[in-house]
Order: structure tokens, then C-alpha cells, then sequence
């Protein structure tokens, strides 16, 4: 497959169920964020641990996506997309087992890191129209991820 192959349309029926889909996931990021700033102290480690977890989880899956990229595509950057699988996985875990207010915001960094790997390495993937929507997500999951760690 030709790098500069366009692997998923952004306009088409699959296309806008993966758009429903990525502003879905912003549901639990908004309701923790929201919950940390209103939950009594007995159940706030719950919510930022279940913060904390989602958002990780989030981290792991955009890397996840780098290593379906890399099995796919015979490029320079296959190396590349491997490693940095691994790296954003390795580095969500150890967020998590931080404390909430310094694992939060390291979280909230990651998300920003993944989405500009991924606006160098996604175009040439084929997959640059995305980045729009990935631009969308990141900002709120983000913006949640600080506000949580606020409530800290």
C-alpha cells in the first residue's frame, strides 16, 4: 500500500460513526473532571484514580493505533511508530501510579504529545484528514485532565 493511501474517508458513513464514536469517548473525561470538583473527600481517590485510568487508557490506545500504522506500512518511520507505542503506554502507566495531582496533568501532556506525533506521522500514513477531529479531542481531554488535576 502506497504511504500517501487515504486508509479511512472522514466523509462517509463509517467515517462519521468513528467521529461519534471519538466525541463519545469525551463523555467520561468531562463527567470525572466535573465529579472531582463535586464528590465528597471520602470518594474523591476513586474518581481521580478512575480519571486517571481512563485517561491512560485513552494514551495506550493512540499508541496502539501507532503500532497498527507500523504493521501496515513498509516506511522509514515504521521503527519509529513502534517505539513510540510502546513509549506513550509505558509513560501513561507511570502517570497512573502517581499521585493524582502530578499524574493528571502529566496525562494531560501526554495527550498533547500523542497528538503532535501524530501530525507529523499521520499524514504520510494517510490518515491526515483526521487530524481536525484529533485536534477536537485532544483539546477537551486535555483541558479535563487539568481541570480534575485542579480539584486535587
Amino acid at each position: 500500500m502506497p504511504s500517501n493511501t487515504r486508509i479511512l474517508e472522514l466523509d462517509s458513513p463509517i467515517g462519521h460513526f468513528i467521529q461519534r464514536l471519538g466525541y463519545a469517548g469525551l463523555i467520561p473525561f468531562a463527567v470525572f473532571a466535573l465529579l472531582m470538583w463535586l464528590v465528597t473527600p471520602e470518594v474523591h481517590p476513586l474518581v481521580a484514580i478512575a480519571m486517571a485510568g481512563y485517561a491512560a487508557t485513552v494514551v495506550a490506545f493512540l499508541g496502539g493505533i501507532h503500532w497498527g500504522i507500523g504493521l501496515r506500512h513498509d516506511s522509514p518511520q515504521r521503527r519509529f511508530h513502534m517505539v513510540w507505542g510502546v513509549i506513550a503506554s509505558l509513560l501513561a502507566w507511570i502517570a497512573v501510579v502517581m499521585p493524582a495531582y502530578a499524574g493528571l496533568p502529566l496525562l494531560g501532556l501526554l495527550l498533547v504529545a500523542c497528538y503532535l506525533v501524530d501530525r507529523k506521522t499521520w499524514p504520510p500514513a494517510g490518515l491526515g484528514e483526521w487530524l481536525t477531529l484529533r485536534f477536537r479531542l485532544t483539546i477537551i481531554a486535555t483541558l479535563s485532565c487539568l481541570l480534575a488535576a485542579g480539584a486535587t
